[in-house]
């Protein structure tokens, strides 16, 4: 039912190869896509670079932080139209349910990783090394959660960050099998699997 990519030739640290990938694996998808990203900054600057584009495509973009709505008045406009795409950070990662084909794609701009609060290294501390791997464990089964939410669900996740360790793929089931490809790979993966 599922794809897992982890696509390894965009340059994470260039908003404007991270807004290509997009892009391009939206329209593949033709819609139905959840962008996730670990950024406000770069959420904005890849909405910016994105409308443009999925616009002459005609496909609706929707963006946390962005449009002046809500967290769960853009998923329900999203829910409705199943070819829009939404673009959140972790309000959309953690609290949406959208079934069927309406969502059948997430992006993830870079593993999540914590951020390294006074608290988190308190915490960190206190339960171990491990600590870090199993927040971001939990943050991907989280994403990857938002894909099947009924038994008829197809989906397809994508990670754009090419030094995702192999150990965090454990956050995903066993026997689904993780592709690690370039983006036109990644394109053309997603292209078959959802048309």
């Amino acid at each position: 039912q599922t794809r897992i990519i982890i696509v390894k030739d965009v340059q994470k640290d260039s908003i404007d190869d991270v807004s290509a990938a997009f892009r391009e694996l939206f329209t593949a998808s033709g819609g139905g896509a959840l962008g996730i990203f670990t950024s406000i900054q770069r959420l904005s600057g890849a909405y910016d670079r994105l409308l443009p584009g999925l616009e002459a495509r005609h496909l609706h973009l929707y963006a946390q932080h962005k449009d002046p709505l809500d967290v769960a008045t853009l998923v329900d406009i999203f829910r409705d139209d199943e070819n829009a795409c939404l673009l959140g950070t972790d309000a959309t990662r953690d609290g949406i349910d959208v079934p069927g084909r309406a969502l059948r794609l997430v992006v993830y701009d870079r593993v999540p990783w914590p951020r390294p609060t006074i608290l988190h290294k308190a915490r960190r501390d206190f339960f171990g090394k491990g600590y870090d791997d199993m927040l971001t464990r939990f943050k991907l089964k989280q994403a990857y959660g938002r894909l099947i939410r009924r038994q008829n669900d197809r989906g397809v996740f994508v990670m754009l960050d090419s030094a995702m360790p192999t150990r965090l793929t454990a956050a995903f089931p066993d026997g689904v099998d993780i592709h690690r490809v370039g983006l036109s790979e990644a394109i053309k993966i997603t292209k078959e699997f959802l048309g």
